[in-house]
């Protein structure tokens, strides 16, 4: 049975970036009807309850429901982790040195990143992948679906996460988020790969 993570900070701890508010509504409300729903899911396919929910994201076997509703458990997890109220700045070590080899500079790269967020129509994540590559995946899809390999870097842009913060400009939503990236986690999750 799955269940809600605690966070690491309080929901006020992002607020030059993210309200309480949202942040509270985000993880009490959205993220714990994810949880509510994949376990629901789960009790009507019994045999599926043991199986990593990592592999369960990965195929494209599994019933709908667990695959959005899994989604959304497996994704806001991460999503929680990948911001802290010390986060900013530019990555450090092989990602910043990686991130440059490939986009040219840091500011390209957000700048790549921001565009697919930007721009994603509808709802749905971005995501840095361990071979730096910018995806976007519609609702709660996972890149595991689509490409095989989890992410070391995700940002929701359903209406959720900003709507309260900055209306319909899901643009200023993105800018203020780079100010807490924790990119020590990012680190950690490309060596990891």
């Amino acid at each position: 049975m799955y269940t809600l993570p605690k966070l690491s900070y309080a929901y006020d701890a992002l607020s030059r970036s993210i309200s309480a508010d949202i942040m509270r509504l985000h993880h009490e409300k959205h993220h714990q009807s994810y949880v509510d729903k994949l376990n629901a899911a789960l009790d009507e396919h019994p045999e599926l309850k043991d199986v990593p929910l990592e592999a369960l994201l990965s195929s494209k076997e599994t019933p709908r429901a667990i695959i959005n509703h899994g989604g959304g458990h497996y994704n806001h997890s991460l999503f929680w982790r990948w911001m802290d109220p010390n986060g900013g700045g530019e990555p450090e070590g092989e990602l910043g040195r990686r991130i440059i080899e490939k986009y040219g500079s840091f500011q390209a790269f957000v700048d790549i990143f921001s565009k697919e967020a930007a721009g994603l129509f509808g709802s749905g994540w971005v995501w840095l992948q361990p071979n730096l590559e910018v995806i976007t995946t519609r609702n709660q899809d996972t890149p595991m679906l689509s490409v095989g390999a989890e992410p070391i870097l995700g940002l929701d842009v359903w209406e959720h996460a900003y709507y309260l913060d900055y209306k319909n400009v899901r643009a200023d939503y993105v800018k203020a988020w780079w100010d807490v990236v924790d990119w020590d986690l990012v680190g950690e999750r490309l060596r990891a790969a």
